[in-house]
């Protein structure tokens, strides 16, 4: 069963990360597809807006809450299998992008990164795995970037989680094709919403959002476990991150200008970030 493809017919499709982005035209796309959706975020008017919007044939189902309080999640689901019906689809798309300064770094903006793109995937997945398993059946897409695929300018958070995810799911593929519950990883280029509003560097193929959850509702109903797009783009990323680093940070270096942008404000100047030679 590890070739499992959900359809509207065998259950609902839970999306998470819903009031906006990518997440937002996902639900939107699946209930065009027939599924009724159940939508997660902290933002309730987002969500009832949302719901407001379904164009059918399915529906939007609002559970709103939030991802980094595992018992709210363990609520969500129980509230979604006992209340709504058996869930065959849930994509796990919630996730923060907080820009991060080697020269001007800040706990917290670590600690906010891991509490929603890391930890509050696992909070999501483990129960969705264990009604899955009980019914021998389920779909799981953990939503990665390919920022996970290397590392890139001002994403020292960010692409640590999503590199932690591409590995978890990667790891847990081989028990979990057993007990028939099927995982993918999704892994998009750069696709245009909030968080990418805050690059600060060129992002080539930028792609909409609408255009995202279309190619990741294909990918859905595909044989693979990576739903990667646009291709263009991220088999570039993937080849460049096989390069020996010091090429590596040479083509990144250049293809982003980083080498010659100015410190953030606030930094310390760059003789004192230099070690002295003669330290020990």
């Amino acid at each position: 069963m590890t070739d499992f493809v959900a359809h509207p017919e065998m259950g609902l499709a839970w999306v998470t990360g819903a009031s906006s982005g990518i997440g937002r035209a996902l639900a939107l796309r699946l209930v065009k597809d027939g599924f009724n959706v159940v939508v997660t975020a902290r933002d309730h008017e987002k969500l009832v807006k949302l719901q407001h919007e379904s164009p059918g044939p399915g529906k939007i189902i609002v559970l709103d809450g939030d991802v980094t309080d595992p018992r709210d999640m363990e609520r969500i689901l129980a509230a979604i299998e006992y209340e709504h019906g058996p869930m065959a689809l849930a994509v796990l798309n919630a996730g923060v992008y907080v820009a991060v300064h080697g020269e001007d770094l800040h706990r917290e903006d670590f600690e906010k990164t891991f509490a929603v793109n890391l930890h509050g995937t696992v909070n999501c997945l483990l129960p969705a795995v264990r009604h899955m398993k009980a019914r021998g059946h389920g779909q799981i897409a953990i939503v990665s970037s390919v920022t996970g695929y290397g590392g890139l300018p001002t994403s020292a958070a960010y692409g640590a989680t999503k590199a932690a995810l591409i590995n978890m799911a990667e790891s847990l593929k081989f028990d979990l094709d057993k007990v028939g519950v099927r995982l993918q990883i999704i892994n998009p280029g750069f696709v245009e919403t909030d968080a990418t509003a805050k690059n600060e560097f060129p992002m080539p193929a930028l792609v909409s959002a609408d255009v995202a959850a279309d190619r990741i509702a294909d990918g859905l109903k595909s044989s693979g476990f990576e739903i990667t797009f646009p291709k263009r783009f991220t088999y570039v990323m993937k080849l460049i991150n096989l390069l020996p680093y010091g090429l590596y940070f040479w083509l990144v270096n250049r293809a982003t200008g980083w080498k010659t942008r100015p410190l953030v404000t606030g930094a310390p100047p760059v003789e004192i970030l230099e070690r002295d030679p003669q330290a020990v």
